[in-house]
């Protein structure tokens, strides 16, 4: 929230010791990107070939993050992240061998950088959402700053660091660090304990599972404008960052030292960008600052494309770097604040597709540009195409900075069945009787309209609103489940905030009465004989 301490989440020594592991990992990332971006300048002349490397990095993000953002809902966030911490460190230990034994070429060098970022895809969405299980829910926005400073301390810091020494030792020693960089995080997740909740549900098949994540981002306005603006910010922001090797050798003619300092520069920006962050955002609203991001990189990347002093880019970059953090560490928050932990690796993992898949488009379409018609020309149409993002907000306006109360609502009791059935028994129907008295329909009508679009958003199939054409009054929701197990997990997921339209709808109903549930099992041919066992219940005997 605007105005939190920053320092309140590294009271929490979970995340004090992960927000540090993240720091290492980061710092040798930007040292490896230096490494991959120099040495590809080094062996081809090709200005798209020097763009892939960041298309390389940011495609497998692309792909793979919804099927990450599925491991992230659906098994321990933290063995994830280990898995994909081990996998990166041995990579880059792969990709520093091929350096020294004189293997590497122009594509075997985009594949190891592609391996790694498959590493960040399947590392983002479970590190992300473990944010909100290792701080209060009221510390998600200082953490998500933290991490977002973290980040871009190591960017002000990562590629001086990386320029030294690929121009000391060459590519492989910085291939060397990125996977040394590993080991501080990796012991950061050995010593996380996780507490496991024990399971009274099937784990949620992953085809079910990725659906259920697209179902609640389609059904979500909000949501859905947050990660149109990162698309686009993405596909124009990463012109400066994909192109920076090219402004470095042919704009200001210099070597891996002076992009280093480049880098550097943009990450000083972006670490001002983090400080600010929160008053920032206690003065503006979050259209505002997503504008106002847009904007700034739009002089600043024009302004780029002009520069032929060191100097005068390096001040151009502080901008940059700034508009880098505040947009994307606002993206993050806003849909971390909008999500319920059941399906937020899921949404973020989606909001990462869309942001690093602009990123990919963008830096093969920058760096084909640059090909074409020069580095100077593809800048300043990626400066003009920021000023339409800034633009989008007219019709996707980012929702307003505020805390929805997602806790889960927990009302629901699983009925005592006459009938037995298992987690897998189903299709589950359920009908939803209510009175509607006339002169309440028009409001009623709205009301379900809600309802209907929170059920879908949650799980349901098939949902379809009936109205008794002998008794007017009389309306029946229905939806449907494949599984009984389908139908108690979409009974966890309602929250707090979903409360008052069941509560408006009680209110609409004829004598406030509580509406009619009818729970039946389908049966889509007649069975030869009872194929359920009936529980006999001593009561009524």
């Amino acid at each position: 929230m605007p105005g939190q301490p920053l320092a309140g989440p590294l009271a929490y020594p979970i995340f004090r010791r992960l927000w540090i592991g993240g720091i290492a990992s980061n710092l040798g990332t930007m040292v490896q990107a230096v490494g991959a971006g120099w040495l590809m300048a080094s062996i081809v002349p090709s200005s798209d070939m020097v763009a892939l490397v960041q298309s390389a990095t940011t495609l497998p993000v692309m792909l793979f993050s919804i099927v990450a953002g599925v491991f992230a809902d659906s098994y321990d966030r933290r063995k994830v992240l280990m898995v994909a911490q081990l996998m990166m460190m041995t990579i880059a230990l792969a990709l520093a061998l091929a350096v020294v034994s004189g293997w590497i070429t122009p594509w075997l060098l985009l594949l190891f950088t592609f391996l790694l970022g498959c590493g960040t895809a399947l590392h983002t969405p479970s590190w992300q959402a473990a944010v909100g299980d290792v701080v209060p829910r009221d510390r998600i926005s200082a953490a998500v700053t933290l991490n977002s400073m973290g980040l871009n301390l190591t960017r002000s810091i990562g590629p001086a660091l990386g320029g030294f020494a690929v121009g000391a030792a060459g590519a492989a020693a910085a291939f060397i660090a990125n996977a040394l960089s590993f080991v501080p995080m990796i012991h950061a997740l050995v010593r996380w304990k996780t507490e496991g909740m024990p399971a009274t549900l099937p784990r949620e098949g992953f085809h079910r599972a990725a659906f259920s994540g697209l179902s609640y981002v389609a059904m979500s306005p909000n949501l859905l404008a947050v990660i149109a603006r990162s698309f686009v910010f993405g596909f124009v922001a990463i012109a400066v960052l994909a192109l920076l090797p090219l402004v470095a050798r042919d704009l200001i003619e210099g070597g891996a030292v002076v992009y280093g300092a480049l880098l550097g520069a943009f990450g000083i920006g972006a670490l001002a960008g983090g400080l600010a962050n929160a008053r920032v955002r206690a003065r503006f609203n979050a259209e505002r600052i997503a504008k106002g991001a847009f904007l700034g990189f739009a002089v600043c990347a024009s302004l780029i494309a002009f520069s032929r002093e060191l100097w005068l880019t390096c001040l151009l970059l502080f901008p940059v770097g700034a508009c880098w953090v505040l947009a994307l560490s606002l993206f993050n928050v806003v849909l971390q604040l909008s999500t319920p932990r059941w399906v937020v690796g899921r949404t973020l993992s989606i909001y990462q597709t869309a942001s690093f898949g602009g990123m990919t488009v963008g830096s093969w379409l920058w760096g084909a540009v640059a090909e074409s018609y020069g580095t100077p020309i593809a800048l300043a149409i990626s400066g003009g195409m920021a000023v339409v993002g800034a633009l989008m907000g007219m019709r996707f306006a980012m929702p307003d900075l505020v805390s929805v109360d997602l806790t889960p609502l927990n009302r629901f009791r699983e009925p005592e069945l006459r009938m037995s059935v298992t987690h897998r028994s189903g299709p589950i129907r359920i009908m939803i009787e209510y009175e509607v008295p006339v002169e309440n329909v028009e409001s009623f009508l709205e009301t379900i309209a809600d309802r209907r679009r929170m059920r879908i958003r949650d799980g349901v199939r098939h949902w379809v609103l009936l109205r008794d054409l002998e008794n007017p009054m009389l309306w029946k929701e229905t939806y449907q489940f494949p599984t009984w197990a389908d139908y108690v997990r979409f009974n966890q997921r309602p929250t707090q905030a979903d409360a008052d339209v069941s509560e408006r709808l009680q209110a609409l109903s004829k004598d406030r009465r509580r509406p009619q549930v009818r729970r039946m099992i389908e049966r889509h041919t007649v069975p030869s004989v009872d194929d359920m066992t009936i529980k006999i219940n001593p009561e009524i005997m």
